[in-house]
């Protein structure tokens, strides 16, 4: 690692937006390195195979309309090994202790049909009347400056039922968040735009589903989603990346100096914060105390996930599906959620066993993570236990523990980016990106993190890269 200034930028984190960035500077001829403080890359996507078993502790799959994760997966050469999720790609939601499937023809639970929707269990009479009023209802303000909760939205839009057994458990549990407090325009703009085009979300998903997407609506690899890390790492100069380097300090001197733990100090012409917003925080308080607390005000949560092993005779549910989530109202469950995984993708346990993944933790529940592991396991085994009909013990537990990983995008976070990139116009050749910041999935990230790369390409003047 160099000493001199003759470093184009530097690379703080090695997770996929670091990885990312470092991709699209590498395309651009552009020298970097990357420092990792782990003894890894890929942050929270972890696969790991035990006994047969695949198994993706965080992130497992890339959302097919978001085309930025399989964009790069093309380039990578992978794109002939993707895979799409088994049949039948029906998701489940708990009510009274009856797991219930989402309606057919439903995006995210909004149905495109009204057929299948007014015979499901899911909803009450009154709470499937509420909904198809969304038929008539008028348009909500739209803009830059109307900003909402997902359940205010959903409250007007569809009722208050939606909001219970719809809304919480399904959107608001993808981010681990409450729904009262998550944004609807900082991670659903989609809704906003179907309402502001359509006037009802009804109609605007029933537009969008006559295009439907072949293959369902997201892809994986057969290796579990770390194949992807894999593939990035290969294309990048192994010697330009850096684990267990933790950065300690930055100034913001002209060129940047980056302080690591090894007692290395890099000059960079510019550097990338591709670190969760609390840590990036910690690196640019001695400079900008303003930056330092819009970051810091960024919350994030802890999770875990608790994969099960089981044979499949002790299981007496057909687990013909991807799985379920629990709504908070549900009283007597503690899981957030399940992955029917072997169900749900190809290859991921022995032909004659089941692979399970639940979720626990978040908004919701923050203090179950200060159980043991055993204990998160017995919880994990005595709601599916329950809820499938498993007559033995797991073969296989394993716990794995994502403390503060899950940014929560709540209600005014556009506002505050917008006051984070003023603050960074004060310090040019500084950029920001990960999850923290723009889009929590990982094809978010990796569109970020590459636009990102590009636009401090555009804006600073490099000179060409030699041996990289």
């Amino acid at each position: 690692m160099t000493k001199s200034s003759d470093v184009d930028v530097v690379i703080v984190g090695g997770g996929i937006s670091g990885l990312a960035a470092a991709y699209e500077l590498q395309q651009r001829g552009l020298r970097f390195e990357l420092l990792e403080a782990s003894s890894r890359f890929g942050g929270v996507i972890l696969t790991e195979t035990i006994d047969g078993f695949t198994i993706d502790a965080g992130p497992d799959a890339l959302l097919a309309q978001k085309p930025a994760g399989l964009k790069l997966c093309a380039e990578l050469g992978l794109e002939r090994h993707l895979q799409s999720t088994l049949e039948p790609r029906t998701a489940f939601i708990l009510r009274n202790g009856v797991l219930h499937a989402l309606p057919e023809a439903s995006i995210l639970g909004i149905p495109t049909r009204m057929a299948p929707f007014m015979s499901t269990g899911l909803f009450s009479l009154m709470g499937k009347l509420k909904f198809s009023l969304d038929l008539i209802r008028p348009r909500g303000s739209y803009g830059p400056d109307n900003d909402e909760s997902i359940a205010s939205f959903f409250t007007r839009r569809f009722g208050k039922e939606s909001v219970d057994y719809l809304a919480e458990p399904l959107l608001a549990g993808i981010h681990a968040g409450n729904v009262e407090q998550l944004s609807m325009r900082a991670l659903f703009p989609r809704f906003l735009e179907a309402e502001h085009r359509y006037r009802s979300l009804i109609l605007g998903f029933r537009q969008q589903a006559k295009k439907p997407a072949s293959g369902g609506a997201f892809r994986s690899l057969p290796g579990g989603l770390e194949q992807l890390v894999h593939a990035l790492v290969k294309a990048l100069p192994r010697a330009h990346l850096h684990q267990q380097n933790k950065v300690l300090r930055l100034e913001a001197s002209r060129p940047y100096v980056v302080h690591c733990d090894s007692g290395k100090a890099i000059q960079a012409r510019t550097v990338i914060l591709a670190i969760p917003a609390e840590h990036a925080a910690t690196l640019v308080t001695g400079f900008n105390s303003k930056l330092a607390t819009l970051c810091r005000d960024i919350p994030h949560v802890s999770t875990a996930t608790i994969a099960l092993g089981y044979r499949r005779q002790a299981i007496g549910h057909p687990l013909k599906g991807t799985g379920f989530v629990v709504p908070r109202v549900e009283r007597g469950t503690r899981i957030t959620a399940a992955s029917w995984v072997s169900s749900k993708w190809p290859g991921r346990a022995p032909s004659d066993q089941v692979l399970l993944r639940a979720f626990l933790g978040g908004r919701r529940d923050a203090t179950v993570l200060d159980q043991p592991n055993a204990e998160l396991i017995h919880i994990a085994h005595r709601d599916l236990a329950r809820l499938l009909k498993i007559d033995e013990e797991p073969r296989l537990s394993k716990v794995y523990r994502w403390l503060r990983s899950t940014p929560q995008h709540e209600v005014g976070h556009l506002s505050r980016l917008e006051q984070i990139e003023a603050q960074l116009q004060k310090h040019p050749g500084l950029y920001l990106t990960g999850s923290s910041f723009r889009g929590a999935g990982i094809p978010d990230c990796i569109a970020d993190a590459r636009a990102t790369a590009k636009r401090m390409a555009e804006e600073v003047e490099f000179h060409p890269a030699e041996g990289i």
